[in-house]
């Protein structure tokens, strides 16, 4: 008998991590419908179709959503005169958005479709170590500063020559890594050549004008090696509701307001990129301010 119940118990522990998914999705469900926020506008437990009637929701649909909600103690149930009345406990309130302190904005970007896309590539990152510079010989950062980025990378690959590129009083001040040379020089009159040339935050800092001498620049560098441009820098979307993507559109003012440069939409980089001398690019969304972009020459 022992054995029959560890057998059961451990097909119901499998099925449990199966649908684990379903916890994060029904949340999100929760969230985007605004039940929480609905709840706590009444300030009191509320019966389903007094919440259904607040934003026009399918009640019986609603009625299984918020059963699970119940079962995973963030939502409180009680029965009276023949209904039954929902709350929140005190995990439930995690979900409010118009708060001090809530979790709704990291769930959303938990559960976005780019967030979870990556999970399929798990078994890819164990087996490949996730995605790097293996095929890279030379890599040139265009104003690197102190070269505390180039210095990372060349760690983790160090067969790689690398490169900090910047105007020589940033140099000055330095420190040594070890496969890393400083050069002194101006991204605007020319860039030594390499197999790659990244730049991380810099374009933003430049108007349109700029920014396309220096992707010729980057052009002449990388062109005859076959090479790209890896371009770390934010993505704006006026429209979007990503986790990011309100800060995007708040340092798009500090960029105006510092240093006359912008962030760019997707349409704004391809033509950038375009007139640089980069017709064919990548965007590699990932859960920063930035995107990463990766630029192919003619």
């Amino acid at each position: 008998m022992a054995e029959e119940n560890v057998v059961v118990q451990s097909q119901a522990d499998m099925w449990e991590l199966i649908f684990a998914f379903g916890d994060s999705m029904v949340l999100k469900c929760a969230m985007k419908l605004g039940i929480a926020d609905i709840i706590n506008k009444h300030g009191s437990p509320q019966i389903a179709e007094e919440i259904s009637s607040s934003s026009s929701l399918d009640i019986n649909y609603l009625f299984q959503i918020m059963r699970f909600l119940v079962r995973k103690r963030v939502l409180t149930s009680e029965s009276k005169d023949g209904h039954t009345l929902y709350g929140l406990t005190h995990g439930g309130k995690w979900l409010l958005r118009d708060v001090e302190f809530s979790l709704a904005p990291f769930l959303e970007m938990q559960t976005h479709e780019w967030w979870l896309d990556t999970w399929h590539h798990l078994d890819k990152c164990v087996l490949e170590g996730g995605v790097g510079f293996d095929t890279m010989t030379s890599l040139i950062d265009v104003g690197g500063g102190t070269g505390m980025m180039i210095g990372e990378i060349v760690k983790a690959y160090p067969h790689i020559n690398g490169i900090n590129f910047d105007l020589p009083h940033v140099l000055a001040t330095a420190p040594e890594y070890l496969g890393v040379v400083h050069l002194p020089g101006d991204m605007f009159i020319q860039i030594p050549q390499a197999n790659a040339v990244i730049m991380k935050w810099i374009l933003h800092d430049w108007s349109d004008e700029d920014c396309v001498k220096i992707l010729q620049n980057c052009h002449k560098a990388v062109a005859s090696n076959g090479g790209k441009v890896i371009i770390v820098d934010a993505v704006l979307d006026p429209v979007g509701r990503g986790a990011f993507d309100g800060s995007v559109m708040k340092f798009d003012l500090v960029m105006m307001a510092h240093t006359g440069g912008k962030e760019r939409t997707e349409a704004e980089w391809q033509i950038l990129l375009q007139d640089g001398g980069f017709p064919t690019y990548k965007i590699i969304r990932i859960p920063a301010l930035q995107s990463i972009i990766e630029a192919y020459p003619k």
